[in-house]
């Protein structure tokens, strides 16, 4: 079983691999001319006309063309820039803003922050159980790695830490704000209509969330119990929508589907998230058997569903919701579009947290 602290750069995974395989087996001898593989012909010039990027031939490429399906990575890419400029501005801010105050007290910086910033860290033995809870840590492994523990400690302490360091930075640039001349990324959006999809909240609310998801998928399950957490943390503020796109060498993923909808149409929304639940907890038990019991779990009645499951009334609503998911820009599960900014992937709540205060933010404008 892979534990959470086992980690491999591409740049070690090509060192392991050149040490099993050995230089020798890859460059097998030398020549004279180690000649280059050659390379299409290409020069780069300024753009004669706003949004073309390139010419191939005498066909001009626009922007929109060049990064197609890519748009999700390339901004997962320009967020990470970001994330590192201002991780590096906070470093700066702490030698900068916390260094006058240090040297106010004769004091080295990184003691100041030690001392009279941060003052003594404890992590409460609850505060170790919730994220272990959290993060679903198998308790085996604790077991079996005592320093595990030590590891989880030291990450606490250090969030605490930046925590406490962020509140003193806050209080510093309270009357003289740090300027920044560098933006944020933002995800171009994407209009979603929403249309019957099941929701869990209200359509006047602030943000809405459509899920793209199905029921086989283990990375859709995680994302279904963020999604929880959400309709937790901001309740009314917050409405999920759930839209079908099973992936077909999951041969369960459509049925299951189905079987959902029925419910819906037999008992409304709040069956067929009650249906959800049970059947992203049941992911290894999605046979038609299973299905139809689930369908009374939920509190339908399970003839009807079965029968209405086994007519195939919603083998086409399914079709249109992937072929819908196709054209807005879905290629994995789950994919969300959180008003519509999409976001690829079981990610953790503090990413989509970060994403819906922010939509809050700028509703209060």
């Amino acid at each position: 079983m892979k534990n959470i602290f086992d980690r491999q750069s591409p740049l070690s995974a090509l060192i392991a691999a050149l040490t099993v395989f050995g230089t020798a087996g890859i460059i097998s001898g030398c020549t004279d001319s180690q000649a280059k593989p050659a390379k299409p012909n290409i020069v780069t010039k300024d753009s004669t006309k706003p949004g073309v990027v390139a010419k191939i031939g005498d066909v001009e490429v626009t922007e929109d063309e060049l990064i197609g399906d890519a748009r999700s990575d390339i901004y997962e890419l320009k967020k990470r820039e970001y994330d590192l400029k201002m991780d590096r501005l906070n470093k700066l801010m702490e030698e900068k803003l916390i260094g006058v105050e240090a040297k106010k007290a004769n004091m080295p910086t990184e003691q100041f922050i030690t001392e009279k910033v941060v003052g003594k860290l404890t992590v409460a033995d609850s505060e170790f159980k919730a994220f272990v809870k959290e993060k679903k840590i198998p308790e085996d492994q604790l077991k079996e790695h005592p320093e595990y523990k030590q590891r989880i400690t030291s990450y606490l302490e250090n969030q605490k830490r930046g925590e406490k360091v962020q509140a003193y930075l806050a209080n510093l640039t309270k009357k003289t704000p740090v300027e920044v001349y560098f933006k944020k990324p933002t995800m171009e959006r994407v209009t979603i209509d929403i249309g019957d999809a099941p929701m869990l909240g209200k359509k006047d609310a602030k943000v809405q969330i459509v899920a793209f998801s199905e029921f086989q998928c283990p990375y859709c399950s995680r994302g279904a119990e963020t999604m929880h957490a959400v309709a937790k943390k901001y309740g009314s503020k917050v409405a999920i929508s759930f839209k079908h796109y099973p992936l077909p060498f999951h041969e369960r993923a459509t049925p299951a589907s189905e079987m959902s909808l029925c419910v819906k149409k037999l008992g409304g929304d709040d069956k067929f998230w009650k249906f959800h639940d049970i059947a992203f907890k049941n992911q290894d038990k999605l046979d038609n058997d299973n299905l139809a019991k689930f369908a009374k779990d939920a509190g339908v009645d399970g003839a009807k569903a079965k029968e209405c499951y086994d007519k195939g009334e919603f083998k086409e609503k399914i079709a249109s919701d992937q072929a819908y998911g196709n054209k807005v820009g879905v290629r994995s599960t789950p994919t969300f579009f959180v008003n519509g900014q999409m976001v690829a992937g079981a990610l953790p709540i503090e990413q989509f947290s970060e994403m819906i205060d922010e939509e809050l933010d700028s509703k209060k404008n």
